[in-house]
């Protein structure tokens, strides 16, 4: 068992006691975090004059050949240890002696632990922000392509109006672009440096730790040593976060499914993101967009669950906090893995335009905007709102739509009805007259995707 502590034991810790009190097992991930700090403390404590440049080099030297023996499998992180930093201490120690010994001066694990955390959850912040710009380029892409593939728009699962495909992979733009801005803002929120902290109380130390938060890229320290340790509201910002990605994931994947259906057929899904039956040999399932879909739950978990784990403890560091690090990894590979799956499944999904139209037009989608004429042609709305009701019933019963009428048909129901009816109903009339901001009107949608282009550049870079 090697330990950072023990001198006032007199006996050694219960076995079963050591491992539910160990966290090697999961927190070994923070590994090359742990590094990182130590080699800006170490340089900070040098340039205060707390330890000499000699055991600095020394120091720096030892965790660097700690790093390569560990990448390249000479040295294995096994649970001998209790937790990563005494992982990397002992085996420092043993690389250089009493030099090694003075890595922790000023330090304590609680304040390494939040740096270590701080750290991770910054890096993944940012790497999940690049995996969104990138579907948002896809996306992108659809819109592109079709700005004027009419499909029918939905309310209650039921056909409402005529809009655009790129009308509505626009609406998904605009929830993941929410989402990168979301987690921009989390990074400037938690982009303070903990070290420094110490148990909970500072240190009698001369430390800078405007130069530790610098070395590690920070904007300055935590203000309040106690905070400092006991804060992990940037963590549950961050699964919050990752709660709502997921969530826009799985309300993405609910359509692709039913759209993936053998009653809509909008859509082909990639035999690369499909999976077979094993008894039926027709079947081709939308298995990554059900597993998407299914995740949600995981994620939502570990949010509640940190949540959950936080609202009792008082300040300051706690041991319950060392449960802020498996569900928060497991969630934070899910929702990547999501988004990188989902990206991949849609980049190769074939839409089946012509069955889009079609289905916008036996949907009685323009009905909205006969009744719009009417009124045009001076009948008050909700009488030109009765009528359509009328029209719709009657094409229901015979079986045809709106603009399978005859004008007589139409004018039997009411004589307000003239030949420029038909124009007005087509499907490319009702959409390209809807020209208001974020309509799904052939200019309006141009503009859109300009302004999306314009946040790409931006993100991209």
């Amino acid at each position: 068992m090697a330990q950072l502590w023990g001198g006032r034991f007199t006996k050694s810790t219960d076995q079963m006691v050591y491992d539910f009190n160990a966290s090697i097992s999961f927190d070994k991930k923070l590994f090359a975090q742990d590094l990182r700090g130590s080699r800006a403390h170490v340089t900070m404590l040098a340039s205060v004059g707390v330890i000499t440049d000699k055991e600095r080099d020394e120091i720096l030297s030892g965790l660097q050949s700690i790093e390569e023996d560990v990448k390249s499998g000479k040295l294995v992180i096994t649970s001998e240890y209790e937790d990563i930093h005494s992982f990397v201490e002992a085996n420092l120690i043993d690389r250089i002696g009493d030099a090694g010994k003075k890595l922790h001066t000023g330090r304590s694990r609680n304040d390494q632990v939040a740096l270590d955390m701080r750290l991770y959850t910054r890096d993944e912040v940012d790497n999940t922000s690049n995996l969104l710009v990138h579907l948002l380029g896809t996306i992108l892409s659809i819109m592109e392509e079709n700005i004027d593939t009419i499909m029918p728009g939905f309310t209650h699962l039921q056909k409402a109006q005529p809009i655009t495909l790129a009308h509505h992979m626009g609406a998904y733009f605009e929830m993941f672009k929410r989402d990168v801005l979301r987690l921009h803002d989390i990074h400037v929120r938690m982009n303070y440096c903990p070290l420094g902290s110490g148990a909970l109380a500072g240190t009698t130390y001369p430390l800078d730790r405007m130069k530790t938060a610098e070395l590690l890229d920070f904007d300055g320290p935590t203000l309040n040593s106690m905070d400092g340790v006991s804060d992990r509201d940037y963590l549950i910002e961050f699964l919050s976060a990752l709660a709502t990605i997921q969530m826009h994931l799985s309300r993405f994947s609910e359509e692709v499914i039913i759209w993936n259906s053998n009653e809509y057929r909008f859509v082909e899904i990639d035999d690369a993101y499909s999976t077979g039956s094993s008894i039926m040999p027709q079947k081709k399932n939308p298995d990554i967009a059900e597993l998407v879909r299914g995740k949600t739950g995981r994620v939502y978990g570990a949010l509640m669950s940190l949540l959950t784990t936080m609202k009792g403890i008082p300040l300051a560091y706690n041991k319950d906090m060392q449960e802020d690090k498996e569900q928060a990894f497991d969630a934070i590979e899910t929702v990547q893995n999501c988004i990188t799956l989902f990206d991949g499944m849609l980049s190769t999904m074939t839409f089946n335009k012509d069955v889009m139209s079609e289905s916008a037009k036996k949907g009685f989608t323009n009905a909205t905007d006969a009744a719009d004429y009417l009124v045009n042609h001076g009948v008050p709305f909700r009488d030109a709102h009765g009528i359509i009701g009328q029209v719709v019933l009657y094409c229901i019963k015979k079986g045809i739509s709106i603009d399978d009428m005859t004008l007589d048909e139409l004018k039997a129901i009411s004589p307000a009805f003239e030949e420029d009816i038909f124009d007005a109903i087509s499907m490319e009339t009702c959409v390209n007259k809807r020209l208001t901001v974020g309509a799904p009107g052939h200019d309006a949608m141009e503009s859109e995707i300009a302004n999306s282009k314009k946040f790409l550049e931006l993100w991209s870079k």
